[in-house]
């Protein structure tokens, strides 16, 4: 029996976190409910439908999740999901093929289950036998596998923690040692267990038939309404705009299945894979091949020679390889990737921290190199959806919920709407009561009101402004993939900005080399090749580097290969492209004399000096250590050398300090404030005694420490022309900017300067925090920076793999203050430890950052999600894998890379420079502004209409079929169309578009409107009854559509669509002007002229069409032409001069005592404009001090 209700939180504390309650079926209620649904003709099925979570609590019980069969998840944002449980049996015929049976007494026991026992559970089967002899009942244990998978991640059942866990592969727990030492390959029952588990090593997008996507589109409630309302238009005979419906409708279904079908090919297309061999290892070491969609993590592959695609994630644990990831990434160079080297035996290995070592999904290995016959060997990690590429598609296919005012009002709105039809309702039906009509005139009038108060077409007006703005956005060359976000862009309130690649040009040019000498520096010398071979500063420019030749081309990090061309040096590989490695040979580097380097031989005419250096043995940059260095020996010496470069700091923290010059942090200062890349280089001489093969064997810190400081070299990389005039653009429109980048601090404020993020008088903080240690708390060390560029500096930027250092200095310029009076600058260190130390800080950092340098991919999203969370939108614009997280994260992310992870970026431009930016805003302020504007047209449209109907049918009438269609298909449907053509002002104004239809302002904008509505079509309605000619329409229990109050009526409801057109077509600060939108300015004109001889001068064919009564008196025809006069300069001088004053948006709030929400950044940077103490300049705060002292008093959860 169930105890009751379980509700249980899977990953708690991560961004997939879920609330899972099981439940079971029960067939009483299920039976009941399909009573119910044949009873209700369906409707409850559609219903259960729309809402999938109605339907399990009216056919299922709620229960512990042991007993469950299927289970409802609620996500962090509100979503809702219903998944099967699907429970696998290892010891039946349900996997024969796979598993043979097994004796009932040791099922547990002979059952192999390699692999897989930690989520295995046994359960306990009676079952009865006979034999001639005697009858007896048998104890069977089976060995079931129990789980369920949601949104391509599965959930597995563990006995032990009597709950479901996310399934994790290789990636998660597993120390290093063990991955070197333990993996050694799968044998074949332990591979089909592992397969039940993890499932099929594939990455397939379902694509859906068109009659499956059909009928999920028609059933959307938008449809279902449409249906609805043209049924009833059939009934109550209006079969010429229930026909033009159902055309336009089945068009535009027609449209959006052939899109999203093709959208779903195309990126099938894209992550599809070809399926082949790959060689695997067994556990007896032999080599078998197996398709690679049977691949689970565990299996120990072979990398082939010459390369192949990537179908997995794996680890190299023997051999290298050269991969290029420009398909993940956006780089073009290629990696070279080594093999997984523990330096601790309790280190976790991780596909994040030990990206060095890993393949990923999608990846192409370009070619491996080893030494002998050995093969190039790689332990799989993750497979299917959850390798790195399987992430990305998940993020594709499962978009960031939403979460914009605008749609959330529209829908509260429309129940409001349904209310007033629900008023209209009943009035019709007293009406029609006391006039005894037919109970069939009754019901479909009834109806059809509802048609009116809630118009079918009003979901599809208000996304065509976004339609054309995303093809306006395609033709300038930035292309949307989540068209919701585009309005989002309208709102954008913050932007941030990746460095390198996008602010910057991506290529590096070496400016100068200054070598050490006597621990002095010497003077920057700008030609290094004209420096002498035998100097240390230039082995190690020639030697400490990743550049590898691939089909006679040198290919690496840019970097490299900049400083490597400077010296005018060759390099050459040992053997054939696929052979090189196969013997114990280096690589070989020596200066030539030439300006220029070449691989082919044939082309070198010059003459080779006998100056050789092998490269021995290369340890690759690291990230997390910010350096890399290389052991060579050079021709005819007796020992090898060591090279190593990187951050300065870094670099001289390794060496001898008698080595280091003592105006080190002066120089290095000079030149990083500047905004030049400094790279330190250093050197060292190993003892003779050391072997060859010794060195293939000892670790990384004995090989970089004692070393000799020998030099420094200054890069240099220009800011894009477009940057500084984008930023400045963003600036005057008030868009907070906000640089994120992976390079230095001191780089990364010299950018900023230069493009002005940090303005000429703005007054910058440096914060550095400090863990704790021992003692001694953790703390915060304010120090002010001086604003004044340096004379003669020069704009540069680095890559993301910056080897600059981190330093900070103290200037005691006084700045004029800002809005903001200071800004901060931090790494990504310091980011990190105020997180986990100072938490209730971050808000005001996050507030008043400007630069937030040495970031990691994770630290960018989480400083997007704090900046959320104080109120703002936000923005990311980036170009390399290591921004997709952040470029998701946010409101509005802009990638300028083509690459397949920058796919899952809401728009990507190909345009590589930040000027799609302004667009995109502009564009979102355009759409965001056509669709308010579209969503009242269409509200007042409905009011229009609905107060027409019920004016007329008290007195016994109604419009004709031709008035309806007249109004419904010439005015608004083409109006409502032609308005979402507006496209974009040219400049960026301060002042955002209001996105809040539920706003006291739009609530008493749209209240005053149905006061002109009803004002001036009952003024039309009793001046038309005060006319002597004037004749009353006979009651007959039937409505008539021909009379003086149907006519006048309709005049005056014309002219009222094509006022409110108009007037709702604003167009500067955020579209173009109504005359810049020539169809929909020529449409209005010809509709007004054709309204207007209608009502002057009807021609004879329009009178009988349309069932005009026409009156004797010209007179009382401009009369009505007068009115509606008096009506658009009414309308016009409220919506131009009234709604948007800012007295009358005080008093609407006064009048609905609602209090406008302050948004968090607004309040808190009121609460540091007037806090003195804030931020303490000069001061270090520490976590004991801190307490309570500087805390911000706010809650942003």
């Amino acid at each position: 029996m169930d105890s009751g209700t379980e509700i249980v939180t899977l990953c708690k504390g991560t961004e997939c976190e879920l609330v899972c309650v099981g439940y079971r079926r029960a067939r009483l209620k299920e039976v009941i409910f399909g009573i119910i649904v044949v009873l209700s003709l369906g409707v409850l099925y559609l219903v259960t439908y729309w809402k999938p979570v109605w339907r399990v609590v009216l056919t299922c019980v709620p229960c512990r999740l042991c007993h469950a069969d299927r289970v409802v998840l609620k996500d962090s944002t509100g979503g809702v999901f219903i998944e099967e449980i699907i429970i696998v049996d290892l010891t039946d015929g349900s996997l024969s093929v796979k598993f043979s049976k097994v004796d009932d007494a040791s099922a547990s026991k002979s059952t192999s289950l390699d692999g897989v026992v930690d989520y295995t559970y046994t359960a306990h089967q009676r079952t009865a036998s006979s034999s001639d002899d005697h009858s007896s009942l048998t104890l069977r244990t089976r060995v079931l596998l129990k789980y369920f998978d949601h949104k391509h991640v599965r959930y597995v059942w563990k006995e032990d923690s009597n709950g479901f866990v996310k399934l994790s592969g290789l990636d998660v727990g597993v120390k290093c040692q063990e991955m070197c030492e333990n993996y050694h390959g799968l044998g074949a029952l332990e591979r089909v267990n592992k397969q039940s588990l993890y499932g099929a090593n594939s990455i397939l997008i379902e694509v859906k038939s068109y009659i499956r996507l059909f009928f999920e589109e028609v059933l959307n409630p938008f449809y279902i309404f449409q249906i609805f309302s043209v049924t009833l238009w059939f009934c109550d005979s209006y079969y010429i705009y229930a026909a033009c419906i159902i055309v336009i409708s089945t068009i535009s279904l027609g449209v959006e299945l052939y899109e999203i079908r093709k959208q779903r090919e195309a990126l099938r297309d894209m992550v599809a894979s070809a399926e082949t061999n790959v060689s695997v290892f067994q556990p007896n070491g032999e080599i078998v091949e197996i398709e690679s969609h049977d691949l689970v993590p565990g299996d120990v592959i072979v990398i082939p020679a010459r390369g192949s695609m990537m179908l997995c994630d794996a680890v190299l644990v023997a051999g290298n390889a050269i991969v290029d990831e420009g398909m993940l990434t956006g780089e073009s160079v290629p990696v070279t990737k080594c093999p997984l080297a523990p330096t601790d035996a309790d280190e976790i290995y991780s596909p994040e921290i030990h990206k060095r070592n890993t393949l990923f999904c999608g990846t192409r290995v370009i070619q491996t190199r080893y030494y002998g016959d050995a093969k190039v060997k790689a332990v799989v990690v993750r497979t299917g959806f959850s390798t790195a590429k399987g992430e990305l598609v998940r993020s594709i296919l499962f978009p960031k919920e939403l979460m914009f005012g605008f749609y959330a009002d529209a829908f509260k709105f429309v129940i409001f709407l349904a209310i007033i039809a629900a008023v209209g309702m009943i009035y019709i039906c007293v009406n029609l009561v006391l006039h005894k009509a037919s109970t069939r005139d009754i019901v479909l009038n009834m109806l059809d009101i509802v048609t009116v108060a809630v118009p079918p077409a009003l979901p599809a007006a208000m996304t065509v402004g976004t339609i054309f703005a995303q093809n306006r956005l395609k033709k300038a060359g930035i292309f949307c993939i989540s068209p919701q976000r585009i309005n989002l862009g309208g709102k954008i309130q913050c932007f941030c900005f990746d460095k390198t690649g996008t602010l910057t040009e991506e290529g590096l040019d070496l400016w100068a080399v200054i070598p050490v000498k006597n621990r002095s520096f010497l003077a920057p010398v700008l030609e290094p090749h004209l420096l002498p071979p035998e100097e240390h500063l230039v082995k190690g420019m020639a030697t400490c580097h990743s550049l590898t030749v691939i089909e006679k081309e040198l290919s690496g990090d840019p970097l490299d290969l900049k400083m490597f061309n400077s010296i005018n040096w060759v390099l050459e590989e040992a053997g054939s492209e696929t052979a090189k490695f196969d013997l114990l040979m280096p690589t070989v580097v020596k200066p030539i004399i030439h300006s220029a380097y070449s691989i082919d031989e044939s082309n070198v005419a010059m003459v080779e000096s006998p100056f050789e250096i092998g490269i021995v043995r290369q340890f690759t940059f690291s990230s997390g250590l910010q350096r890399m260095s290389v052991v060579v020996r050079m021709l005819g010496v007796d020992h090898m050398d060591v090279y190593t470069k990187g951050a300065p700091e870094k670099i001289a923290a390794l060496c001898n300090p008698e080595t280091i010059p003592d105006e080190f942090q002066g120089t290095l200062h000079k030149y990083a404030a500047q905004g030049l890349r400094v790279i330190a280089v250093a050197t060292k001489s190993l003892d003779p005694k050391i072997s060859w093969h010794q060195i293939q064997r000892i670790s990384r810190d004995v090989v970089e420490s004692d070393l000799s400081f020998v030099g420094l070299l200054i890069m240099e990389n220009k800011l894009k022309p477009e940057t500084s005039p984008v930023i400045q653009q963003l600036k005057r429109a008030s868009i907070n900017t906000v640089m994120v980048t992976g390079d230095n601090i001191l780089t990364a404020i010299s950018v900023a300067r230069h493009c002005s993020m940090i303005g000429d008088d703005e007054r910058l903080v440096t914060v550095t925090a400090q863990p704790p240690e021992g003692d001694t708390p953790a703390s915060i060390k304010w120090e002010e920076e001086g604003s004044s560029k340096e004379e003669g500096s020069t704009t540069s930027t680095t890559s993301e793999n910056d080897y600059g250092a981190i330093q900070s200095y103290q200037s005691s310029n006084v700045i004029t203050d800002l809005c903001l009076r200071y800004r901060f600058a931090m790494s990504g260190r310091t980011f990190g430890i105020i997180h986990k130390y100072f938490p209730d800080l971050i808000p005001k950092i996050a507030l008043g950052g400007v630069v937030f340098a040495r970031m990691t991919p994770d630290q960018k999203s989480k400083l997007v999600e704090d900046l959320q969370s104080l109120g703002f939108y936000v923005g990311m614009c980036g170009d390399g894998a290591n921004d997709c997280g952040a470029l998701r994260m946010a409101d509005v992310g802009i990638s300028l890379s083509e690459a397949e992870a920058s796919v899952a970026s809401p728009f990507t431009s190909k345009t590589a420079n930040i000027s799609c930016v302004p667009t995109v805003i502009r564009e979102g302020r355009a759409a965001l502004t056509t669709s308010f504007a579209a969503f009242r047209f269409m509200a007042l449209y409905s009011i229009i209409q609905f107060v027409t109907v019920l004016i007329l049918i008290s007195d016994n009438t109604k419009l004709s079929d031709f008035m309806f269609l007249y109004a419904d298909l010439m005015i608004i449907t083409i109006l409502a169309v032609l308005m979402g053509r507006s496209a974009a002002y040219e400049h960026l104004v301060a002042k955002r578009p209001s996105s809040r239809l539920s706003s006291a302002n739009n609530i008493i904008g749209v209240m005053i409107h149905i006061v002109f509505i009803v004002l001036f079509q009952l003024t039309t309605f009793f001046y038309t009854h005060s006319q002597p000619w004037y004749e009353a329409p006979v009651i007959t229990g039937e409505l008539d559509s021909k009379s003086m109050d149907t006519t006048s009526i309709f005049y005056t409801s014309s002219f009222q669509y094509l006022i409110l057109a108009f007037a709702l077509s604003k167009g500067p600060p955020y579209r173009q002007r109504i005359w810049n939108n020539v169809p929909f300015l020529l449409w209005l004109v010809l509709m007004v002229i054709l309204t207007l001889v209608l009502v002057i001068y009807p021609p004879p064919f329009m009178v009988s069409i349309l069932k005009l009564d026409l009156f004797p008196s010209l007179a009382f025809n401009l009369t009505l032409v007068g009115m509606s006069g008096i009506n658009l300069l009414f309308v016009l001088l409220f919506e131009d001069f009234i709604l948007h004053n800012h007295s009358f948006k005080n008093c609407s709030k006064r009048t609905f005592c609602i209090a406008e929400k302050q948004k968090l950044y607004r309040k808190l940077q009121n609460e540091t404009d007037l806090d003195v103490n804030w931020p303490p300049v000069g001061e270090v705060t520490t976590a004991r001090d801190h307490e309570g002292i500087w805390h911000v008093g706010l809650d942003i959860s």
